[in-house]
């Protein structure tokens, strides 16, 4: 398998650009299967991948991992560019979905919503299969506190501006060749319920564990505690995956997990290529 970082926060190199978002492109060896996972906030996925070899119009599944523009900005202009890809986001992800900024405003962070009735996108919901080895998941059990960098996202239900509760967001799981991939856009739901729901239903951890796992919140400059990130990492370790990270990890919350798990995580930049060998 071959990942390719089209956009992220930061960047290996002055030549591609970074945003506050995240796009990943991903190709299987396995039937082949062309995947973008997350468009990022803008264009700029698609203009990185360009420089990365990447061929847009060739990409034959999108997941849009949930509702907040960060993962889901770049769609119309990739739909502008993809004349045959299938799109598929939770069928909650179309919701209103909001940010309380440090100056007390509350933004809207939701996707376009003229883009919901477009007829290429595939709404899902709970466990969806996309085709053989490749299938989504939501509705995660929240069994350990989410992280506290949620506390500034919020939606919109029945009229009232509520907490969010992230049932519009899915995960990723590609099995190929004796590995299985699990890929989070932002792990709102908590890394460690993500993958206690995996472990629930599979009996047994994946094999690689790559995206974003909500530990800092950059509009606020905070990050989870230090004792909370020493816990996520002591959970990490035990599970013997390798991870990937990135996004809404943080720089200060990755370099602490680095310290505890060493080579078991490592983290993607705009430009980066991974390949993931055969188990």
């Amino acid at each position: 398998m071959i990942i390719k970082v089209l956009a992220e926060n930061t960047s290996i190199s002055d030549a591609f650009g970074s945003e506050h978002g995240l796009s990943l492109y991903i190709e299987t060896n396995k039937r082949k299967r062309k995947i973008l996972f997350d468009v990022g906030a803008s264009n700029l996925s698609l203009k990185n991948a360009k420089k990365l070899d990447v061929n847009i119009p060739d990409v034959d599944y999108l997941i849009v991992s949930h509702g907040h523009y960060d993962h889901g900005g770049g769609l119309r202009s990739f739909l502008r560019v993809n004349k045959k890809a299938e799109v598929f986001i939770h069928n909650l992800a179309f919701g209103k979905y909001y940010s309380l900024r440090p100056n007390k405003k509350m933004e809207y962070i939701g996707l376009d919503e003229g883009l919901k009735n477009d007829k290429r996108i595939i709404l899902t919901s709970d466990r969806f299969f996309i085709s053989k080895g490749i299938h989504v998941l939501s509705n995660i059990t929240q069994k350990e506190p989410l992280p506290t960098s949620n506390r500034s996202l919020f939606m919109e239900q029945d009229g009232h501006i509520v907490q969010d509760n992230f049932a519009h967001e899915q995960i990723l799981i590609i099995e190929e060749k004796g590995n299985t991939i699990l890929f989070t856009g932002c792990a709102h739901n908590g890394i460690v319920n993500i993958l206690e729901h995996f472990y629930y239903l599979e009996g047994r951890m994946p094999d690689y564990v790559i995206g974003g796992f909500h530990l800092s919140n950059p509009s606020a400059g905070t990050h989870e505690n230090l004792e909370s990130i020493d816990k996520v990492s002591e959970y990490l370790m035990n599970t013997n995956a390798k991870y990937y990270t990135c996004h809404c990890t943080g720089i200060e919350p990755y370099n602490r997990l680095k310290s505890f798990m060493g080579d078991s995580i490592d983290y993607l930049s705009a430009g980066r290529e991974l390949i993931i060998p055969a188990s």
